[in-house]
């Protein structure tokens, strides 16, 4: 089965759905893990430099046989190499990790701090090649209002949180006046047993013969937005795959578009934010 793609503002085309290695660990299992997700099918894989599994991501992208032009691979620049000097360097490591030559989709993490001078080097670096797409993560409307107008080229995709109970209306207006891919972390809630136990939910997958989290998927996809849910079990790494052999009607995308209660459990305009994550990450550690 061919993924099917979503054409992104800068004309790449982005695997719809594909595989997210936040919080996998970086001693086998994250390379256990994208192997699995390659073998299933999955042409598109999301790891960032502060989830620490860039190098077992990279090995079993090159490990696969799969030519490097079918694998879409993103990663992301972390808040302590902002600024055009450290955003270059890091820029550099990261491909050195992965062990490629180029990255499909590179986006600032979160964005705080000088954000405009790592997206400088975001668009130099894309233009010498070295990164395809570049884009942002976790901004909200009020943040990207604050960094985008000062940006030359306009983000191909904003990475957010994003599920039935948080879907983002405010910045998915802005986004799509700007052709810009909105992208779904947590596409399944981070596994909220609420979310996997709505009644339009569960009646939804009786009918179509799929689980809940196959049903979730399958409206955000609907939406236009590129979903990657995580997992390490083989059966739902499978499984979360399995969504294209159906299409919800207009009345149950409309119904499942009611359940949205218009926050989510990140709140990245909060004070504090920015100095939480630096605490809780530290990509230089061992350097």
């Amino acid at each position: 089965m061919t993924t099917p793609t979503i054409q992104l503002n800068d004309g790449h085309q982005i695997p719809a759905i594909g595989f997210g290695t936040f919080q996998i660990p970086d001693d086998g299992t994250t390379y256990q893990a994208v192997k699995d997700a390659l073998a299933a099918g999955y042409r598109h894989i999301d790891t960032a430099v502060a989830y620490f599994n860039e190098d077992e991501v990279g090995r079993a992208v090159r490990n696969s046989g799969i030519p490097r032009d079918q694998i879409w691979i993103t990663s992301k620049l972390w808040l302590q190499d902002f600024g055009y000097e450290a955003a270059s360097r890091a820029i550099d490591k990261s491909l050195q990790q992965l062990g490629l030559d180029y990255i499909d989709l590179y986006l600032i993490h979160q964005p705080y701090g000088d954000v405009p001078g790592a997206w400088r080097a975001m668009e130099d670096a894309k233009k010498a090649g070295k990164l395809k797409s570049i884009g942002v993560s976790n901004m909200t409307p009020k943040i990207w209002n604050q960094f985008v107008p000062q940006f030359t080229t306009m983000p191909s995709v904003d990475q957010v949180e994003f599920n039935p109970y948080f879907q983002q209306t405010e910045l998915r207006a802005i986004l799509k006046a700007h052709d810009v891919k909105l992208e779904a972390w947590a596409p399944l809630g981070q596994g909220n047993q609420d979310l996997m136990h709505e009644p339009v939910i569960t009646q939804l997958a009786e009918k179509y013969g799929k689980n809940a989290g196959q049903i979730i998927l399958r409206f955000e996809n609907q939406e236009g937005i590129v979903v990657f849910p995580k997992s390490v079990h083989e059966a739902r790494i499978k499984s979360n795959l399995d969504i294209f052999d159906f299409d919800l009607t207009a009345d149950e995308v409309a119904q499942l578009r009611t359940l949205d209660k218009g926050q989510g459990q990140h709140d990245p305009d909060a004070p504090g934010v920015k100095e939480m994550l630096l605490g809780a990450f530290d990509v230089h550690a061992n350097d």
